[in-house]
């Protein structure tokens, strides 16, 4: 049996516009996805995922492309809780040739489901390196993190990008431009993240922003500006001393672009009422900047506050059902023992 693990992350900047060919800037953070892949003589394929439900569930369905298994759930359950192992599965498969390999696997993680924080990415990223090191061909990371944008972008129906599984797979700050990925180095931001215990249907947000964009001028240029404050963002991170605690300067520059990123989002229909106060808690207690992470609709914050004051503060706004410090997660995709 092989175990791997990939961090979740948060956006500092970009997300949906990321989508058109904008570039975005993604942070790994120390939440994980851990999956484990044991190889079996048949071609069968057993999923077993506590914590992908309220319950967890195990399945077990053939290899042979019939596609997804037949379980009393909702669709959107089964998409994903089995859709993004199945399509890791296919990709590690795939990769190596093996298009009748079957595996036993099980995935837990501490990364809330479909929260904006990455669970998606981690566990494909996960489940691919699990699964081709299982079979004694593990892939590198660059190979690995374009394997798992295939698998997303199959599961999403095409509106993926590569922004989450090559940040999970790589680990650290990273900046994506269509398909120019690379790391970035950034001082140690100070992120505090509040979930309000929902999620966004991801497919739904991304595909309400693109008829937005597709019919109106203004919506276009609304995701053209995001792009631009993501050019700004790195300007500022290029001046920064890497590894070190940020100033209180950067910080308030940072923060003031996290600020103008949520509400051109906002203006694009992917927030909600939860996220707003979120980030309106998070501001009022004096952290440097805030703004929903991910998809929208439901989810996650991020704030940047090297005190307490923001965690605080959220523990005590109705609509948190969590908060918690989120440190960089400096690797990306690793074996654990």
């Amino acid at each position: 049996m092989t175990v791997s693990s990939a961090p979740g992350k948060v956006y500092l900047f970009g997300e949906h516009a990321v989508v058109y060919g904008e570039p975005a800037i993604p942070c790994a953070i120390e939440r994980r996805a851990t999956v484990s892949a044991e190889a079996r003589d048949d071609d069968r394929v057993r999923v077993t995922a506590p914590d992908l439900s309220l319950d967890g569930f195990t399945v077990e369905y053939g290899g042979d492309g019939g596609g997804r298994p037949d379980v009393n759930v909702a669709k959107g359950l089964v998409e994903a809780g089995i859709g993004y192992v199945d399509a890791a599965v296919e990709q590690a498969r795939d990769a190596l040739d093996r298009p009748n390999a079957g595996f036993d696997v099980t995935v837990e993680s501490d990364i809330p489901l479909g929260a904006g924080l990455g669970s998606s990415a981690a566990v494909v990223v996960a489940g691919i390196d699990a699964a081709t090191r299982e079979l004694g061909h593990p892939l590198d990371a660059a190979e690995l993190a374009d394997r798992a944008y295939r698998a997303e972008h199959e599961v999403q129906d095409g509106q993926a990008s590569r922004a989450d599984t090559f940040c999970c797979a790589m680990g650290g700050a990273v900046r994506v431009e269509g398909d120019d990925c690379r790391r970035i180095e950034t001082p140690n931001l100070p992120f505090v993240v509040g979930f309000d215990g929902g999620a966004g249907d991801t497919g739904k947000l991304v595909a309400g922003v693109r008829e937005l964009r597709e019919e109106y001028g203004f919506a276009a240029e609304t995701v053209e500006n995001i792009g631009d404050l993501v050019r700004r963002g790195e300007e500022i991170l290029a001046d920064a001393d890497p590894g070190d605690d940020p100033t209180a300067d950067l910080l308030s520059e940072l923060g003031l672009l996290m600020d103008f990123d949520h509400g051109l989002l906002e203006a694009l229909g992917v927030s909600s009422r939860t996220l707003d106060n979120m980030v309106w808690a998070a501001r009022e207690a004096g952290a440097h900047g805030a703004k929903l992470t991910g998809a929208g609709g439901g989810g996650c914050i991020v704030a940047l506050d090297a005190t307490r004051e923001t965690e605080t503060a959220l523990r005590y706004t109705a609509e948190c059902e969590d908060v918690f410090r989120a440190e960089l997660a400096h690797d990306g995709v690793r074996v654990e023992e």
